[in-house]
């Protein structure tokens, strides 16, 4: 009797928000990222730069224009009450349902944005942002021997960059967390890919680049031992993929890359300065965007999505259809000339609908030059200023390396695990390479 082929299995490793230039700068001390180095480069995020979107792009291997998630935040039209983008907003199917469609089994663990999660051929424990683990788990059996091991979807980050120690113990606990779940969900091996998700450095170097990249910083050591703590689980994978009998494939990837941010910059203080934006009265928090009001003929929405206040698609909206040109040749104008003490903060303003290749897309598309962190808040009085975090996004110098193929961008990672299997990729549109 002939012995059955060997089965094809396929690892995808996220290492969320690492650059590709701290990564060599800081390979003498991250050993096993140290192995991926000789077949990595850097690569680019979908625009905007964010984890949703990203990671959407992905396991759907398609652009923003045609998964439909653009950013952290979606607003109703009717109300204008804002909440968290998540898995139900995404329009076409995942590379997991094509997987399984082919009769092929997934093992997911820690991807953003898949929650709430629905069942899967396979397992999933989704990432950021579950609002519980009960919503990110499938089949609901994992949920047991997940809380047994003290599993959490994220660490608590609240204190943020004002107390490192609870910060570092916290993403320490995550760290043990994956590894727990890893434990749980590699072993057996009945599974053709599997998706890991470090999101610990994302944490980290939001709060703590600067401590990351520079080695005076007083901070420094203390984070380079979080790291050395990442590594390992980085290394225990890698061994773990290092021990499978071929065919074999790896891809590692991050969603965006990483610098140290010298501002915030609000851009719906911006318009409101401008008289673009127009709020009804003072805004209760920061996303509350039901103060915006009739008269509004833009607004924001994180980090850099510019939106026009259309008659007929919002409840107060006043724009007409012939008045868009000239408001977006204007609102153009506005943020490309916009600059801190003579610098200019803008990279690129681009248009959403040429961008996406869709109607359905924000009207402009900020980029911003490094160091200026976009947000959309509602209650801020001042363009500029410092909350709290000390690193930002960027479109580029995002990790990536494969031994399975190349990549521009993070949706061909996606696109080159489907071909890996031999399934056919989707047409995809949209999307630059800035």
């Amino acid at each position: 009797m002939t012995a059955a082929p060997p089965r094809p299995r396929l690892l995808v490793l996220g290492l969320d928000g690492l650059p590709y230039s701290l990564a060599r700068k800081l390979a003498p001390s991250l050993p096993n990222v140290s192995r991926l180095l000789p077949f990595a480069r850097p690569f680019e995020a979908e625009l905007p730069e964010l984890s949703p979107v990203n990671w959407t792009s992905f396991f759907t291997a398609r652009g923003p224009g045609e998964h439909g998630v653009h950013g952290f935040t979606v607003l109703d039209p009717a109300t204008y009450a804002l909440r968290i983008a998540n898995f139900n907003d995404v329009r076409v199917p995942t590379i997991f349902d094509r997987l399984g469609g082919a009769g092929l089994v997934s093992r997911v663990l820690n991807l953003p944005n898949m929650s709430p999660a629905r069942p899967m051929r396979g397992m999933l424990v989704a990432g950021f942002v579950a609002e519980s683990l009960a919503q990110a788990v499938y089949p609901p059996f994992l949920l047991g021997p997940l809380r047994a091991a003290g599993y959490r979807v994220e660490g608590d980050t609240t204190r943020g960059a004002g107390d490192p120690e609870y910060l570092l113990a916290q993403l320490r606990a995550s760290l043990a967390g994956r590894r727990a779940a890893l434990n749980l969900l590699w072993p057996d091996l009945a599974w053709d890919a599997f998706v890991c998700v470090l999101t610990e450095t994302d944490r980290l170097f939001h709060f703590f680049f600067p401590a990351v990249a520079e080695e005076t910083h007083a901070l420094h050591g203390a984070c380079m031992a979080l790291l050395a703590e990442w590594d390992a689980l980085v290394g225990e994978v890698l061994d773990r993929y290092d021990a499978l009998p071929g065919p074999k494939g790896l891809i590692a990837l991050a969603d965006h890359g990483f610098c140290a941010l010298e501002t915030e910059v609000d851009l719906n203080r911006v318009l409101a300065d401008a008289g673009f934006l127009r709020l009804s009265r003072p805004a209760r928090d920061e996303w509350d965007a039901g103060c915006i009001g009739e008269g509004t003929r833009a607004f924001a929405l994180d980090p850099g999505r510019i939106v026009l206040h259309r008659a007929g698609v919002y409840a107060r909206g006043g724009v007409r259809q012939a008045d868009e040109p000239g408001l977006l040749a204007d609102l153009r104008a506005l943020l490309t000339n916009l600059t801190r003490e003579g610098e200019p903060v803008m990279r690129r303003v681009l248009d959403g609908r040429s961008l996406y290749g869709t109607e359905n897309a924000p009207d402009l598309i900020c980029v911003p030059q490094r160091g200026f962190d976009l947000k959309a808040r509602f209650d801020r009085k001042a363009v500029f200023g410092h909350f709290g975090r000390f690193g930002m996004h960027t479109p580029d110098d995002a990790f990536f390396a494969s031994t399975v193929g190349d990549a521009e961008r993070v949706r061909e990672a996606g696109v080159l695990a489907l071909r890996y299997f031999g399934l056919d990729t989707p047409e995809t549109r949209g999307g630059l390479i800035l």
